[in-house]
């Protein structure tokens, strides 16, 4: 009998030991080498370039619990949303593979193809991307997730500001690659659907029988236009000014980008630090919650076999250190609410240094008024109304398929 309980004190004892072992296990985030951008290997000849718009993009939703657990707000998303794009945009002029590559604050007929993303997760650690990719045929080239995790060693290792250029590497890859498959006659066909869907958003009438849509949404050339059209001259000369305009836009956003990038890597890092140091603690509270259980449920199992002298005092000293474990796993739980508070403090103070930026970008004048998005709807109908004055045709606004993707920061 004596025996069996020592055979079973042993197997209890081991039990506890594998417990305690299993609960020293740590999530470690695998750093997987960051994919290398693929650069043209000569100078491309024009008719093989397009022109790339990136719009701004969708901020997406923040859900309460990111709020008060990430130090997330609405202001931090809607500054990233437009400082993606133009990490993506500056990735894009680099390949050499593009034309002209802006990003853009609204829907634009005047580029060759469209990027348009929304900000799914973004953290510091975690940056998922959902990205769509069409040309101005109305043709779809893909649609996809990009997402890139990292922990706070990465910051350590690297000594570029931008921590997921890898993310901003696959995206152009996949746009090189489907590029690569256009023939130079396909290529030149999105080039001229683009100008005749620009000539009929701004001339319905003139461009009417030029350019129409099919059931499936793709836009086909009917015609094209006489070589010395004047009517066709004078649209392309809008066309260049939008162009014009759009580039002003984008160097409000690169001051925006140049007064944000620091202080954004800074933020990442730092929140990076704090909740690695947060995970810790609440591991460290598991491993202790549950070695005191163990320790507990083994001195109770004891009993339940019967005690004796040699038995009693394990008992006994398994109850203590099972106590003294829960008690110490209710101190370090204690500390979690330092690093909860050090993640909002974070994010208020990087709120507070990115909000006056943002507010700075929308509020450029162009002797307009509004958002630098809501400029640009204006500067398109002073376009249209510089069109119908130069050519006597009537007032029609170019046409809008939708409104900006981020609203402004109040």
């Amino acid at each position: 009998m004596t025996s069996m309980r020592s055979c079973g004190l042993v197997i209890m004892l081991a039990v506890v030991a594998m417990l305690a072992a299993g609960c020293q296990t740590m999530t470690v985030v695998e750093q997987v080498e960051d994919t290398p951008v693929i650069n043209a290997q000569a100078e491309l000849e024009e008719q093989q370039l397009l022109d790339v718009g990136i719009r701004v993009f969708d901020p997406g939703e923040i859900s309460e619990k990111d709020r008060k657990k990430k130090g997330l707000t609405t202001e931090i998303r809607s500054a990233e949303a437009r400082y993606i794009p133009l990490v993506l945009r500056d990735t894009l002029q680099r390949t050499g593979h593009w034309g002209a590559v802006r990003v853009v604050p609204a829907q634009t007929h005047a580029v060759d193809v469209l990027v348009e993303g929304k900000i799914v997760d973004s953290d510091g650690e975690v940056l998922e991307l959902e990205v769509e990719v069409t040309d101005a045929s109305g043709q779809r080239w893909f649609s996809r997730v990009y997402e890139k995790q990292v922990d706070a060693q990465a910051y350590l290792d690297t000594d570029e500001s931008e921590i997921f250029q890898d993310i901003y590497n696959r995206i152009a890859n996949d746009l090189y690659r489907h590029k690569a498959k256009l023939s130079t006659a396909r290529i030149l066909e999105i080039q001229r659907v683009a100008q005749l869907r620009f000539g009929k958003s701004l001339a319905p009438e003139a461009f009417d029988g030029l350019v129409a849509a099919t059931d499936d949404g793709q836009y086909r050339i009917q015609r094209l236009p006489a070589q010395d059209d004047p009517m066709f001259d004078r649209v392309m000369k809008v066309r260049e000014r939008e162009h014009m305009l759009i580039d002003v836009v984008n160097g409000y956003y690169d001051k925006f980008n140049a007064g944000m990038a620091g202080a954004y890597f800074d933020w990442r890092k730092a929140r990076s630090d704090e909740a690695e140091a947060l995970r810790e603690v609440k591991q460290k509270a598991a491993n202790r919650y549950l070695l005191g259980a163990a320790m507990i449920v083994g001195a109770i199992a004891i009993e339940a076999m019967g005690g004796s002298s040699g038995t009693d005092t394990v008992r006994d000293v398994m109850v203590l250190g099972g106590a003294y474990n829960v008690k110490r796993g209710m101190d370090i739980s204690a500390q979690k609410a330092i690093h909860e508070d050090a993640i909002r403090e974070l994010g208020e103070s990087f709120n507070a240094e990115v909000a006056p930026l943002v507010l700075n970008v929308e509020g450029q004048t162009l002797e307009l008024t509004g958002s630098a998005e809501q400029q640009f709807h204006q500067w398109r109908r002073l376009l249209s109304e510089i069109y119908a004055t130069e050519t006597g045709a009537p007032t029609t606004h170019i046409a809008d398929d939708d409104q900006p993707s981020s609203s402004p920061v109040k």
